[in-house]
């Protein structure tokens, strides 16, 4: 019996192994989202998690792994084995201007990763509390003039995008309002609804209920944005105030680790820009004033590159040095 019992053990065994072994995918998948739950950059991965696991045939399992400005979560994807069986939600933040924004930033945006392909870009609204007695941008300046360091300027960590936004918007109109840091923009809304924090810079896509219904005033938006039809353009509602050119945008997309293989990477990314350029798809990010993309992982890499420049390029314009 003993003999029997472990033969059959082998052949479990073996089993297994095979089974590990066999064609990608062969079990599920997991999305790392370097942001908590609720907030902009994880309603799109779930989104996109939900067509590959119909496409794929496998669950993709979205896990949040939040804290300094992304850059917890984009490491752990850089740091987990390149099988095909881990991919992670890079953003603008997480890749170009962590680097420039931050020090000792534990992996370098294209050596430690696979590009897959650019979900999407999106602009970046100015949110403010109901409270603060601006309706305009031209208001909110004239007040924050009138009032330096009073208002607080949430953001969700100094090596972000959103970050250097905000800095840049401050230098461009001599304002000085005081900075605060979140783990995540689902933790800032209760905090800007309720005053203790006056104004956010944030993409439309969590936050266009919350200004649709009055919860929170937004100010300007940097690109046109479709979900939010009422607001002005920074360069056309505060011209006099230097804003011309005030126009960043904000992007999504799905790297894996470096070493993955190429045949995986081209299926992901196939796989993704077919949904994403898809009626179902454009109809779903047009709600959250994303724009689909669906790049190849070789136009995604030089997006990358490209912002990592262009980055950096402000930052010494500001003046500023990698915390």
């Amino acid at each position: 019996m003993k003999r029997i019992a472990l033969a059959v053990l082998a052949l479990c065994l073996a089993g297994s192994a095979a089974a590990q072994s066999g064609p990608w995918p062969n079990r599920a998948l997991k999305l790392i989202v370097p942001f908590p739950p609720g907030g902009g950059t994880d309603l799109v991965a779930r989104s996109v998690a939900a067509k590959l696991s119909e496409s794929l045939g496998q669950p993709v399992v979205v896990e949040n792994r939040p804290g300094a400005g992304g850059t917890i979560g984009a490491d752990a994807v850089a740091k987990a084995a390149p099988d095909g069986y881990t991919i992670g939600i890079a953003t603008s933040s997480t890749h170009p201007a962590s680097v420039v924004t931050q020090k000792n930033v534990p992996y370098g945006p294209l050596k430690s990763f696979a590009p897959i392909t650019m979900i999407g870009s999106t602009s970046y609204v100015l949110l403010g509390s109901p409270s603060l007695p601006a309706g305009s941008i031209a208001e909110l300046v004239a007040y924050a003039k009138a009032n330096p360091g009073k208002l607080n300027f949430a953001n969700v960590g100094a090596s972000t995008l959103g970050y250097l936004v905000s800095l840049q918007l401050k230098s461009l109109t001599g304002t000085q309002m005081l900075d605060v840091s979140y783990k995540g923009s689902s933790q800032i809304y209760p905090d800007l609804i309720s005053g203790q924090v006056s104004v956010f810079f944030d993409n439309p896509g969590a936050s266009t209920p919350l200004v649709n219904s009055g919860k929170l005033k937004a100010f300007g938006v940097t690109t046109p944005t479709p979900s939010m039809p009422g607001v002005p353009l920074f360069s056309q509602a505060a011209p006099a105030l230097g804003l011309k050119d005030f126009d960043p945008a904000f992007w999504y997309g799905l790297v894996a680790p470096a070493g993955t293989p190429r045949p995986v990477v081209e299926r992901i990314q196939s796989d993704t820009a077919r949904y994403v350029q898809s009626e179902a798809g454009r109809k779903e990010f047009a709600a959250r004033s994303l724009e689909p993309v669906g790049s190849s992982p070789d136009q995604f890499a030089a997006a990358i590159q490209k912002d990592i420049e262009r980055f950096t390029a402000l930052a010494r314009q500001l003046n500023l040095q990698p915390q």
